[in-house]
């Protein structure tokens, strides 16, 4: 079997299990985050809907994971009633492409790989993903779009990025390492 590039792995493949994925994603997360959360600050939860985008780019990829957390912000956007905060859809996809790295540094969780290295990657890059897509991008499209006071944009930025920590970390390496154990137990089949 041929190496994939870097590209490749990016954008996973594309099919349309893919697709489904992504359209069934997005709209899990932005149901999980209107209402599968706590309160911790104005308008951020501690949710598990950052769980949504690590599955996905678990399994399907980077690319796919960063439209299902974009395209389920806006989806929360539209539940919620609140009007539509694109700097927070891009702020999620930008996570969302970030923890869905797994495979660009050999966790292949289909094939059963995610090894303690991967989890250790996965936890740096959620810590350092989430402060670079909550605590630089999202300020950053809130100038741009908005114009407005950027302190409240930070205290919330800062909740965020501590709550999606918590749920990236204390949730997400266990939903990594069992789908993992059963891809890699599926992959002992034999046919008779």
């Amino acid at each position: 079997m041929k190496k994939k590039s870097v590209l490749e792995l990016l954008l996973g493949e594309w099919n349309t299990k893919t697709i489904v994925a992504i359209a069934l994603g997005a709209a899990l997360f932005g149901v999980l985050m209107n209402y599968g959360g706590i309160t911790v600050f104005t308008n951020v939860k501690l949710t598990t809907a950052f769980l949504v985008p690590v599955v996905v780019g678990a399994l399907f990829g980077p690319i796919p994971a960063a439209l299902a957390a974009g395209l389920g912000n806006v989806i929360a956007d539209t539940i919620g009633g609140w009007g539509y905060w694109w700097d927070w859809s891009i702020g999620n996809a930008v996570l969302g492409l970030l923890v869905g790295c797994l495979p660009l540094y050999g966790a292949d969780i289909a094939k059963g790989i995610f090894k303690t290295k991967h989890a250790i990657i996965y936890v740096v890059i959620a810590v350092v993903g989430n402060a670079l897509a909550f605590g630089l991008i999202t300020p950053l499209f809130t100038q741009l779009f908005y114009g407005g006071e950027l302190v409240v944009t930070f205290l919330q930025a800062n909740a965020a990025t501590l709550s999606n920590i918590a749920v990236l970390v204390v949730g997400g390496l266990p939903v990594l390492y069992a789908l993992a154990a059963r891809n890699a137990s599926a992959q002992n089949l034999t046919k008779k």
